[in-house]
């Protein structure tokens, strides 16, 4: 297939375009080069006669008509999203603009190229999104695909939105499309404001590594590589006009998730082990909910996949990832808002 994908430069996005590459597909990477992208990530996919990039804002209608118009894909993985939670405490217009603005442009986009094309029954827009947007769990549970929506957050909120649209411009207008929600991703090239890059870097550098409230909210992880290989499965073969939740069936605690990746820095850099010496708890996130968890079951029954890495495995790929790749991450410290707490408002 040719692939157009939005956000490509990104965390997840350019796992995905590492690997769409990888299998033999043309891929038209997408992206507005914002403050959390870099070209590096795709470097290698960059080297292939198969690949291609488009610097453009999914905010720019005409941009988008062109591009569609230049490289006519089969299919669009809609990747491109502001993203992180304390940013959008921040200053949640950019959310807005960029989620739910610049999904509508990509709709719009999307139908009027594909109405040009004569509705071909093989075109899919795969909207990607998280299970922020059903809010916070208690104790037990987990979200499936028919769980009602519970943003609590300007990001999931203005994710939840850019969902509904989706849905909307399906039942409306019969754009064929998929939707997955994702749980929390980790793995090589995550832009280090995040919070498994925060411990890893915070640990190299023997700093304090801040842990919010208690320690004790809940998420599943997900390694990017498994996300990114569910994805390009969904796009080929998902149910049309339906979601999938994708899980990495790893729910930790923040605080073990921490303390587990300062055993890896302990044996993989020793210098200033324990690491876990440098857990400071901090003042909590705004509304910040306790627990996510998936159901997988629709995914797995349905298309068979399964994660095949344990956050253990994953974990120490990760922190050996960082050790052995500063040039990578290192140009990133300066950019802005990067070190420096988010979302305490």
């Amino acid at each position: 297939m040719k692939i157009l994908i939005t956000g490509g430069a990104g965390f997840i996005g350019s796992a995905v375009v590492r690997l769409a590459v990888a299998r033999g597909h043309e891929v038209v990477n997408l992206d507005a080069l914002t403050y959390a992208a870099n070209l590096a990530n795709v470097a290698e996919a960059g080297q292939s006669n198969l690949y291609s990039f488009e610097e453009a804002d999914i905010r720019d209608r005409a941009a988008l008509d062109r591009i569609f118009a230049t490289h006519r894909p089969d299919a669009v993985m809609h990747l491109a999203a502001e993203s992180h939670v304390d940013r959008s405490i921040d200053g949640p217009a950019a959310f807005v603009e960029t989620n739910v603005i610049g999904t509508f442009n990509m709709l719009e986009a999307a139908r009027a190229y594909w109405t040009a094309q004569g509705r071909p029954e093989t075109f899919r827009f795969h909207h990607i999104s998280t299970d922020e947007v059903f809010g916070s769990l208690g104790e037990t549970g987990q979200f499936t695909e028919t769980t009602p929506y519970d943003p609590r957050s300007p990001y999931s909120a203005s994710k939840a939105g850019s969902d509904h649209l989706v849905r909307a411009w399906a039942e409306t207008y019969g754009l064929p499309v998929v939707l997955t929600n994702c749980s929390n991703n980790y793995g090589p090239y995550h832009f280090p404001e995040k919070l498994v890059p925060v411990v890893i870097l915070k640990a190299l550098a023997g700093q304090p590594i801040p842990v919010y409230g208690d320690g004790g909210n809940i998420r599943d992880w997900l390694y990017v590589e498994d996300h990114a290989d569910a994805l390009l499965l969904v796009l080929e073969k998902g149910q049309l006009n339906r979601s999938y939740n994708i899980g990495g069936e790893n729910e930790a605690t923040n605080i073990d998730l921490v303390r587990t990746i300062c055993a890896h820095m302990d044996e993989l850099h020793p210098t200033g082990a324990p690491h876990a010496d440098l857990i400071t708890f901090v003042t909590d996130r705004p509304g910040h909910d306790r627990r996510y968890a998936i159901d997988p079951t629709r995914i797995r029954t349905e298309l068979g996949w399964r994660p095949s890495v344990t956050v253990e495995e994953g974990l120490k790929r990760t922190v050996a990832w960082y050790l052995e790749n500063r040039d990578w991450w290192e140009p990133l410290l300066s950019r802005e808002g990067v070190g420096t707490r988010l979302g305490a408002a």
